[in-house]
């Protein structure tokens, strides 16, 4: 036998030893606690059903959610870790809020020895880098600032919708709408993040669309594989090397963040956006000290969340309106309404004023969460309350996780009548308790670009529902299929939408904002 094939059956008995024997150490780690839970499966844990495809991963957790109905939190094996999963939405709140200093971590999914600069990223960062990091980016999403933002999304609406126009002519088209409204997610956030006017309609090739695309995906089996190995397996991934992105992603976004800074320098530019608030604060000796590495994983991972989740989620936000006419009729009457007040030239102001709108939003990220499930991780021993009413308080300890299933608690009977059904008028009827609404987190970890997130995906609705009627095609698979392939929320079939301009087309204004013209640059 060779010698280099002697090592690796060596190596592969040792990680197969140190795999069982902590198995056996943590398989009991519920059963000790008294806590409700499902016996695990050596290695794959509860996992075992998406680990063979058989049910998707946000299925499958809201299938264990319901198998606990009296528990505030029962025990899930996570592979080989052992979760608690809490699904009362006081708890959470209690755990997410009131005593966030106790869990203010998440596990993080980038290596930052193997991805140097994307592990950097906010996600990613932990205790006091955390805080202060979030404190310096934070003003970048205030209202303000959105308002500010509001005439470049507008323009990048405007390549949208020209593009569909200009493809259908007074034809109906069948569109992939992933690969549609990836392209308006990834041209807003280069004007807004980055300051650079990308036209991905008339430069499809362009490197940040092609990035996103081909590198940033996790609907990808070889990206979905590299997350969950990080996640569950990081010894593993840490041992074979297993980067998440690796130097062609980095060495973009580094010189785009380089070029940017030194362009804003030299020139004096001034821009209401992240990349500036991190040069205003360079030399800044009461936090963080910023070099382009540092700059470079904020921005990449703002590029990341806003290209790959917010365009899913206008895709179920309009899968939803062409499955549901009167629906959009409704919209297109409060589009109407708006282009009335504003003599067709629709100001930040009077789009969020649109209650209906925010209603037809809000229900699909109810039923189609951005994150399927929020985590934290324990930093200091904290005393969770019995899991039954017949139960002792429980001690979680440091390194412990946690899940909020958000998934299952937004399909629950309990906190939401015929939970499945779409029904925008529960957020307008005022039938909805926040504490069990959760699209983008909850507590000091909520996503901060919530805001942007919304502003982008109503315009794009606005714009789209002004000049085109959304339908069905034949693609279009009525009732929805969960894949069963990745972690992330995705249909099977993908998403194929008609769009068909409307004849009596108003030409295309931009948007205003206080009555005056926001310029792209």
């Amino acid at each position: 036998m060779e010698s280099s094939t002697l090592l690796l059956t060596i190596l592969t008995v040792i990680i197969c030893l140190y795999y069982f024997v902590l198995n056996k150490f943590k398989s009991s780690y519920f059963e000790q606690l008294n806590i409700p839970h499902l016996r695990p499966i050596p290695l794959l844990g509860n996992m075992t059903p998406f680990a063979f495809r058989h049910i998707s991963h946000m299925e499958l957790l809201q299938k264990m959610y319901n198998l606990f109905p009296d528990a505030k939190f029962f025990g899930l094996y996570d592979f080989l870790t052992p979760i608690f999963v809490i699904r009362d939405p006081d708890l959470i709140s209690t755990i997410a809020i009131k005593q966030f200093d106790n869990f203010c971590d998440h596990q993080g999914f980038v290596n930052e020895i193997l991805d140097p600069i994307a592990g950097k990223n906010l996600f990613n960062l932990q205790g006091d880098h955390w805080r202060e990091m979030r404190k310096l980016l934070s003003p970048s999403f205030t209202s303000s600032k959105m308002k500010m933002m509001f005439g470049l999304m507008c323009q990048c609406a405007e390549n949208l919708t020209n593009f569909v126009i200009t493809q259908s002519g007074e034809a109906v088209k069948t569109y992939d709408m992933k690969d549609l409204l990836s392209r308006y997610t990834n041209d807003t956030i280069a004007t807004c993040a980055f300051g650079i006017e990308v036209d991905s309609f008339k430069n499809p090739n362009n490197e940040f669309f092609f990035l996103g695309k081909e590198a940033l995906n996790f609907n990808k089996p070889w990206m979905a594989f590299k997350f969950q190995m990080h996640l569950n397996f990081p010894q593993l991934a840490k041992l074979f090397k297993l980067r998440m992105f690796g130097p062609k992603v980095e060495n973009f976004f580094k010189n785009v963040v380089a070029t940017t800074v030194k362009a804003r320098d030299e020139q004096r530019i001034v821009r209401p956006d992240m990349i500036q608030l991190m040069m205003e604060n360079r030399n800044n000796d009461n936090g963080p000290e910023f070099d382009i590495n540092e700059m470079t994983a904020q921005a990449f991972v703002f590029f990341l969340g806003g290209f790959d989740t917010i365009s899913t989620a206008m895709c179920f936000i309009t899968r939803e309106i062409g499955i549901n006419p009167d629906v959009q009729e409704r919209l297109k009457k409060e589009i109407d309404d708006v282009l009335k007040q504003t003599n067709g030239e629709p100001t930040y102001e009077a789009i969020n004023r649109m209650k209906y709108l925010d209603a037809v939003i809000n229900e699909t990220l109810r039923l189609y969460s951005i994150a399927h499930f929020l985590e934290r991780k324990c930093v200091k021993e904290t005393e969770l309350p019995p899991a039954t009413p017949d139960g002792k308080p429980i001690v979680v300890k440091p390194g412990d996780r946690i899940w909020f299933p958000v998934f299952a608690l937004h399909r629950d009977s309990k906190y939401y009548p015929h939970p499945d059904k779409f029904d925008p008028d529960r957020f307008i009827n005022g039938d909805v308790d926040n504490s069990v609404y959760m699209p983008f987190g909850i507590g000091p970890r909520i996503c901060i670009g919530n805001r942007f997130a919304l502003m982008e995906i109503k315009i794009m609705l606005f714009y789209l529902l002004w000049h085109c009627d959304i339908e069905l095609d034949v693609k279009t698979r009525i009732p929805l299929t969960l894949r069963k392939k990745t972690l992330a929320l995705w249909p099977d079939g993908d998403f194929w939408l008609k769009l068909r301009p409307k004849k009596s087309k108003i030409p295309i204004t931009p948007c205003l904002s206080n009555g005056h013209r926001i310029e792209g640059q």
